[in-house]
C-alpha cells in the first residue's frame, strides 16, 4: 500500500494511537453525531447512503469499527488493506467519488471535537487531520483503479448503466428473481462467484435515490445478470423495506433497473480443487448459488457439499434447482435445515435436520475439516456457524463470509 502523501511523523503517530481507547469508548457516539452533521449540511449524499442502515445504527458502527482499525494501525496502514479493499469495493459500487472526501473528512473532525470537547485537544485534532488525509488517499487511489478496472473489462463500465428486466421469476413466497440485460445490447462484463451489484432506483414519491446491493445469483458466463431479491417485510426491529417491496411490486419485465458494474471481495476460489463447503440461510443463498453453479459448470469434478437453512419450505428459494443439481452431480452434497417445517417439508428427500446448524450436526455431515467454508446468511446464524467452524478448528484463513449491509463482527 502506498500513498502520495508524505508519511506521518512520529509524533502524529503516536498522538492517534493514543486515542484509540477513546474510541474505543466513545466510536459510536461520534460515527453518530458526524452522519448527523454531514447529512444535514449535504443532504445530496442521502442519494449515496442507505437510509435504514443509517436509522438502524449499522453504518455507524462498521464506521467506528474502520475508525478504530484504521487509528490502532496507522503506522502500518497495509494491516488493513483487506478491510480497506472490502470498503473501496462497497465504495466504488455506490459511486463514491474523490471530491466526498474532504467532506467526510471536515465533519468527522467536527464530530469528535463535539463529542470528546475539551479533551479533543489542538494537537489531537491537527495529528488526526494528518492522519484522514493519508487514509482518504489510500481509498481514492485504491477505487481510482478499481473504476479504471470496472470500466476498460470487456462489457464494462463506469458509475450506472440502464439494464432491461428480461423476466420475472418468483422463487419462494418471499424471494422473486430478476433477469437483467444491458438496454444498450452490447456484452455485459463478467463476474467472480460471490459478488453483487448496486441497483439504484427512483422511486415516486421519494425525495432521493435509493441503492441497494444484491448478489448476482447465477454463475458468470451468461447473456444476463440475475439478482434474487427477498421482499423485505416490517418487523418490531425495522420498518418494510422500501426498495425491496418496489421491486416486487412495481417492477416487471421490460422495465429498466441502474445497475453498478459488479464488485465485492467474498468470491470464491477456482483455482484450486481444495473441497468447498457452501452454508446459507435464508437469501443468504444467493451469493453461495452462484458459487455451486459455477462449480458444476466449471470444477465438475471438485467435492461440494452445500447446506442451506430456512423457517420451512414456503420461503426456501431455489430448492427445485438444487435438488436437480444433486442428482446430476455425484460430487455435490445438498442438505437441507428447516427451522419449523411442515408435513410436507419433511418429505423432502434432502431434508436433514429440524431446528438449527448447530456444531455437532454440521460435524456429521461434513467430513472434511481442510474444505474452504463459505457462508452466508442473517448475523445470529452466521455468528452461530462462525464460532461453530472455530470450535472445530477450522483455521481463519479457510473461513470466508459475506454481511449484507455494513460489515459486523462475528467474533463476540
Amino acid at each position: 500500500m502506498s500513498t502520495t502523501k508524505p508519511l506521518l511523523s512520529e509524533k502524529t503517530i503516536q498522538i492517534v494511537q493514543s486515542t484509540v481507547p477513546v474510541l474505543e469508548e466513545h466510536g459510536e457516539q461520534i460515527t453518530k453525531h458526524f452522519y448527523q452533521l454531514m447529512l444535514s449540511n449535504h443532504p445530496e449524499l442521502l442519494n449515496i447512503f442507505n437510509h435504514v442502515n443509517q436509522k438502524q445504527g449499522r453504518q455507524q458502527k462498521a464506521l467506528a469499527a474502520a475508525v478504530y482499525e484504521a487509528a490502532k494501525h496507522i503506522d502500518r496502514l497495509e494491516m488493513i488493506l483487506p478491510v480497506v479493499k472490502q470498503i473501496a469495493h462497497k465504495h466504488r459500487s455506490l459511486g463514491v467519488k474523490p471530491e466526498h472526501y474532504p467532506i467526510v473528512g471536515k465533519y468527522l473532525l467536527l464530530a469528535i471535537k463535539d463529542v470528546l470537547g475539551d479533551a479533543a485537544t489542538d494537537d489531537i485534532i491537527e495529528a488526526w487531520k494528518e492522519a484522514y488525509e493519508v487514509i482518504a488517499d489510500v481509498f481514492i487511489q485504491i477505487e481510482e483503479q478499481m473504476y479504471n478496472e470496472a470500466a476498460t473489462k470487456r462489457g464494462g463500465w463506469k458509475d450506472f448503466r440502464k439494464f432491461v428486466v428480461q423476466k420475472k421469476v418468483k422463487e419462494s413466497d418471499v424471494i422473486t428473481s430478476f433477469y437483467l440485460v444491458p438496454e444498450d445490447g452490447g456484452d455485459i462484463s463478467e463476474f467472480l462467484p460471490g459478488q453483487y451489484v448496486s441497483v439504484k432506483v427512483r422511486i415516486p414519491g421519494e425525495t432521493y435515490t435509493h441503492i441497494r446491493q444484491y448478489s448476482l445469483s447465477d454463475a458468470p458466463g451468461k447473456e444476463y445478470y440475475r439478482i434474487s431479491v427477498k421482499r423485505e417485510a416490517a418487523t418490531e426491529e425495522k420498518p418494510a423495506g422500501i426498495v425491496s417491496n418496489y421491486l416486487h411490486e412495481h417492477i416487471h419485465a421490460g422495465d429498466i433497473l441502474e445497475l453498478s458494474a459488479p464488485a465485492g471481495v467474498f468470491t470464491l476460489d477456482i483455482t484450486d480443487d481444495t473441497p468447498v463447503v457452501l452454508i446459507s440461510g435464508g437469501v443468504g443463498i444467493t451469493p453461495l448459488l452462484s458459487m455451486v453453479n459455477t462449480l458444476v459448470e466449471r470444477q465438475p469434478k471438485r467435492n461440494v457439499t452445500f447446506i442451506h437453512a430456512a423457517i420451512n419450505g414456503n420461503v426456501h428459494a431455489f430448492d427445485g434447482h438444487m435438488r436437480r443439481l444433486a442428482e446430476q452431480h455425484p460430487t455435490l452434497s445438498y442438505y437441507v435445515c428447516y427451522q419449523s417445517p411442515s408435513d410436507k417439508d419433511r418429505q423432502n428427500p434432502y431434508f436433514a435436520k429440524e431446528g438449527f446448524i448447530d456444531w455437532p450436526w454440521l460435524q456429521s455431515v461434513v467430513h472434511e475439516k481442510k474444505a474452504n467454508f463459505y457462508f452466508c446468511g442473517p448475523i445470529p446464524f452466521m455468528k452461530t456457524v462462525y464460532h461453530a467452524l472455530k470450535e472445530w478448528g477450522v483455521p481463519e484463513e479457510r473461513i470466508h463470509y459475506e454481511f449484507f449491509g455494513p460489515a459486523g463482527d462475528l467474533t463476540k
